[in-house]
């Protein structure tokens, strides 16, 4: 890990308005003041229960959602949002979408269809890569969007739960995978409920509690706290 500083949150609060009167005043507040940093080269984990905030905190970092109050400082290029819900059109195949989901990440057509084959093969898809996306199961789906991210190469990949996602053959691939990226210093946000894979992957943590910082810090630090709570509920 270097010194630079990839992405900074700085006081971050995201308010959704109640209910669907346009000029409704009540509004519910999901994230408040959410400040870290994130370092080049660095796999930063996000914990938390159910409902904590974690998957709406990427969506912040992804850009797919303004925060209400502060600021996101990104001093990188390009961070791709790798979840099972998001960034593939439905009704275009697997090539179409390899096309399109580089692209969004700042990559050339021509470049992508270069990357079209590896792609693929990576993902494993067979003749299924020729039909709409929306036909795919969820692991398709996430062995499509890991494969375009591994090949892609975002300058920040943000990760929600994707390696607890599949068959044990692909987990342990996508793994594989995410040692790369780290020993190739990919920076990569990691939000899992997996506390091993969290220690092992990750160098610090943010552990979120109702859309608020709980405890931020060292891995071990924060996992261990984390996992006694969660012993405790």
């Amino acid at each position: 890990m270097t010194d630079a500083i990839a992405l900074t949150a700085d006081r971050l609060s995201l308010s959704f308005r109640r209910g669907l009167r346009l000029f409704s005043s009540r509004a519910t507040t999901v994230l408040h003041d959410i400040s870290f940093t994130v370092a080049r080269g660095e796999t930063f984990g996000v914990v938390g229960s159910n409902g904590a905030g974690k998957s709406t905190l990427l969506r912040v970092l992804a850009g797919i959602y303004q925060p209400t109050r502060g600021r996101l400082d990104t001093a990188v290029a390009s961070v791709s949002l790798l979840n099972l819900q998001l960034g593939f059109d439905d009704n275009l195949d697997a090539r179409d979408n390899i096309v399109l989901s580089g692209m969004l990440m700042g990559m050339t057509r021509r470049r992508m269809r270069e990357l079209t084959a590896e792609i693929l093969d990576y993902a494993e898809l067979g003749n299924s890569a020729d039909l709409p996306v929306r036909s795919y199961s969820t692991g398709m789906r996430a062995r499509l969007g890991f494969a375009i991210s591994k090949y892609s190469r975002p300058d920040v990949i943000l990760l929600d739960e994707v390696l607890s996602v599949g068959d044990g053959h692909f987990r342990e691939k996508a793994e594989a995978t995410m040692r790369e990226m780290l020993t190739g210093n990919q920076t990569v946000v990691f939000v899992s409920h997996d506390s091993a894979r969290i220690r092992e992957l990750c160098s610090r943590v943010c552990w979120l509690k109702d859309g608020r910082v709980q405890m931020l810090g060292p891995v071990s630090e924060v996992m261990d706290a984390y996992d006694e709570f969660i012993l405790r509920k």
